[in-house]
């Protein structure tokens, strides 16, 4: 048995959610001790971080004009034509692996296992239905699976690896799809999937202009901001910032929910956190069910003294 793990870069740095992934991989290897390999495709790409990885025994490089950007269309390509060698390809359920894969489980005729989040055998894996209510244990018994894992219920591996790199000579066609433009919003603080800390406003904040107020909690907890899907409905931010199921799923150790009700979409997203702490002035709002601490309060009184308690005594 082997594993290919799909590499994900950002900015040239390698995600975060690649080791997490590589660990999932380590779990499914243990049954026979098979070998876990990642590929990294694009243009000038690095390989080095991915070599340090505990756990992976070969880095493979596609590294070429064609990969640039990651498009699903030639990514899947490659992978066709790497997975014979493969029993089980596996990517992050990010905005990649979900473009990439599902096209891969296609051309192969294969079904695709999405967002698992637990490894009973190398065939046999749990992953949550129903906004999270509910996890189900599917079993698969294709020659090739292909699955797509949520990050956060994986501890990332260690780095201390030096595996070989080897370079793939496969270079693919692609007349489907042309990479157009990028529009990035440039930011300071932690990338909200990977932050240890995470505040969120929701529509009680009533306005774009009133997220400022989290501004300063969220400097001084070094935190990233996000979003319900409410309040981004709304046009009070964009739409890179929702936390939930058809947001960003996040589980931080600390999560702090402003103004949000706790509908089961955003809960879905972001009740794996740590420490969940919950400002609203419903007591009646659902997201105090999940709460480890609940505030019933107004916000616009309740985050200026929390910023204030948080700068310590005058």
């Amino acid at each position: 048995m082997s594993i290919l793990v799909l590499a994900e870069y950002h900015d040239g740095q390698l995600s975060a959610a690649t080791a997490q992934v590589v660990a999932a991989a380590q779990q499914i290897s243990q049954a026979d001790g098979g070998e876990i390999h990642v590929l990294v495709a694009g243009e000038a790409v690095s390989a080095e971080a991915a070599a340090r990885l505990d756990g992976v025994r070969k880095v493979r490089v596609a590294d070429h004009a064609v990969y640039a950007h990651q498009l699903a269309e030639p990514l899947s390509a490659l992978l066709v034509d790497l997975a014979g060698e493969y029993t089980h390809v596996l990517a992050a359920a990010s905005t990649t692996g979900k473009n990439v894969l599902p096209r891969l489980a296609a051309l192969k005729d294969v079904s695709q296992i999405s967002e698992i989040i637990g490894v009973e055998s190398d065939d046999t894996f749990k992953r949550p239905i129903y906004a999270g209510n509910a996890i189900a244990t599917v079993q698969s018994a294709d020659p090739l699976k292909v699955i797509t894992v949520r990050a956060t219920a994986f501890d990332a591996v260690a780095e201390g690896n030096s595996a070989p790199i080897e370079a793939v000579d496969t270079v693919v066609e692609n007349a489907q799809s042309t990479f157009v433009k990028e529009a990035l919003a440039a930011s300071d603080r932690p990338e909200l999937s990977a932050a240890r800390v995470v505040i969120s406003g929701g529509r009680g904040m009533g306005s774009g202009e009133n997220f400022t107020l989290l501004d300063g909690i969220a400097d001084k907890l070094g935190a990233a901001i996000g979003a319900s899907r409410a309040a981004v409905d709304a046009g009070f931010v964009p739409n890179d910032m929702q936390v939930g199921q058809t947001g960003k799923i996040v589980a931080p150790e600390l999560y702090i929910a402003v103004g949000i009700s706790g509908a089961i979409q955003h809960l879905a997203g972001m009740k794996d956190s740590k420490v969940i702490v919950a400002i609203n002035k419903d007591e009646e709002a659902p997201i105090f069910q999940v709460a480890d601490y609940g505030l019933v309060a107004d916000l616009f009184e309740a985050l200026p003294e929390l910023e204030s308690k948080l700068s310590g005594p005058s």
